[in-house]
């Protein structure tokens, strides 16, 4: 289905119509049940949220094959890309919110002023209810279950709704996983665009997308309509910095593992290089030896490379090839959905290849004369959601940091930083909104609720905010609040 096609049924929300939609919620039932459970208080007791976490657990564990199994059918994925990014970084997950949830949910005491001593002031972690996670199709179950633990975590309950373009996985999801959690908890919506239409007609509690941002711009209206909280996490074109004081090979061997991985459906991979033309003849033999030496002379018959998911994206990747002039690879197939590992060299700014995410195996390679030039290049474009550096020179990465913006950043290395649960992750202006990982995603899940409890006794402390004023009073009042004690005090 081609994109506009897809952002037009989605835009429907907005107008508030849809074709087959009679205006019979088929969702009313599932929205009620897990909106009930949620306010009969089942999520809220840490043991039910350990016990959610557990079920997630052991749903990896049991099936551990069936999933790899699911990746490898839906996208060629091997088994390695597929333990690693897929399911390793998911039980990580799963196994920091385990250990530190009780943690997490502590109410976390504030500061004071002197008028407010004697009470007793913090701040609450709050689930928010009922809640919507939209999964995208290049990591169908790291990018829906990610999110899932710090929901669960967060004492949420929860709709799934996963990509119908990774259809084995769409079926894992909706058959296999809720034997391990609480049917009155949580549920799954299967369907395209239009199902996803209809179903962002209803009123959540707070929605969780991954995707464009053509479409998410169009998920943020629907969650306008109840000025429902939302996060965003969205794509874009990620820039590639390569200092001419490098090693090429090394260079040359990151980049081309974090290009290429996953076919290059990666929303964070390096979307294209900027380089002196210098650097990139050296460059260029580089990356041939790290292409042989990864995927070997004929790389459609390497077991270590992707496809891609569908003939539509198939069709589109190919156009992209004659952009510029090829330098390695260009090689296709349809009927494998096989894009061969490419280097295109001669690209210009205005290049069709330079004007979307390519979501695919595909790098394009700019020229600039310096780092001053790249930085100009990166910065009059929209915030990408990640930005790398490579150079031997560390004033040069940290030049390119200082001076950009983007959702996160990589020196010297590709997206390690995905790997790392103590760090958050998210995009920034176009490239998304809010972030999660580790903690992070609970945070995400859950409302800082501010609360102050004070004593019903003490009555005369209160006199002085009490009409009639006087100057005393206030002087004495202003006084009070400006001060805080340098101890923790408390009557309740």
């Amino acid at each position: 289905m081609p994109l506009s096609e897809l952002s037009s049924m989605l835009e429907s929300v907005i107008l508030g119509s849809v074709k087959g939609f009679s205006g019979v919620n088929p969702y009313a039932d599932t929205l009620k049940r897990l909106r009930d459970a949620f306010n009969s208080g089942r999520t809220r007791p840490a043991e039910f949220r350990i016990s959610q976490l557990q079920g997630l657990s052991r749903f990896l564990k049991e099936n551990r094959k069936l999933l790899l199994d699911t990746l490898a059918q839906d996208l060629n994925k091997p088994t390695f890309e597929a333990d690693i990014s897929e399911i390793v970084l998911c039980e990580a997950e799963i196994k920091l919110a385990l250990n530190n949830l009780r943690t997490w949910m502590k109410d976390e005491q504030v500061e004071k002023n002197l008028v407010t001593q004697l009470d007793s002031a913090f701040i609450r972690k709050e689930p928010y209810g009922v809640t919507l996670i939209i999964a995208p199709w290049n990591y169908p179950l790291n990018l829906l279950l990610v999110p899932l633990v710090g929901a669960i975590a967060a004492g949420n309950c929860v709709v799934l709704k996963p990509s119908e373009m990774s259809k084995g996985m769409e079926k894992v999801i909706a058959e296999v996983l809720p034997q391990y959690l609480h049917k009155n908890c949580f549920a799954t919506v299967l369907g395209g665009p239009q199902e996803a239409t209809i179903l962002l007609k209803n009123k959540f509690d707070y929605i969780f997308f991954t995707g464009s941002p053509r479409v998410g711009q169009i998920v943020m209206s629907a969650a306008s309509k109840y000025l429902t909280p939302i996060t965003l996490e969205l794509g874009g074109k990620n820039p590639c910095y390569v200092d001419d004081n490098c090693d090429p090979q090394s260079v040359a061997n990151r980049v081309a593992w974090f290009r290429f991985f996953n076919a290059g459906q990666t929303c964070v991979a390096p979307d294209y290089v900027l380089c002196s033309r210098e650097t990139q003849e050296k460059l260029l033999p580089a990356l041939q030896s790290a292409v042989t030496q990864f995927y070997g002379k004929e790389p459609q018959n390497s077991p270590d490379l992707a496809r891609i998911i569908n003939d539509r994206h198939f069709h589109r990747l190919r156009g992209l090839l004659d952009n510029g002039r090829v330098a390695i690879g260009g090689q296709s197939d349809v009927q494998e959905l096989y894009i061969a590992p490419t280097v295109l060299v001669d690209v210009k700014e205005t290049d069709p290849v330079m004007q979307e995410e390519i979501f695919g195996p595909i790098l394009p390679i700019l020229n600039v004369e310096s780092v001053d030039e790249a930085i100009a290049f990166i910065r009059k474009r929209e915030k990408p959601l990640a930005l790398y550096a490579f150079s031997k020179d560390s004033k040069v990465v940290n030049k390119v940091l200082d001076q950009t913006s983007s959702g996160n950043f990589g020196g010297n290395d590709g997206f390690m930083f995905m790997t790392i649960t103590s760090m958050p992750f998210g995009g920034v202006g176009h490239s998304g909104m809010g972030e999660y990982h580790g903690k992070f995603t609970f945070d995400t899940f859950s409302y800082r609720r501010g609360c102050l409890l004070r004593s019903p006794r003490l009555e005369m402390i209160n006199k002085m905010r009490y009409p009639p004023y006087s100057p005393g009073r206030q002087r004495l009042l202003v006084w009070f609040l400006e001060h805080k004690l340098g101890f923790p005090c408390s009557i309740l």
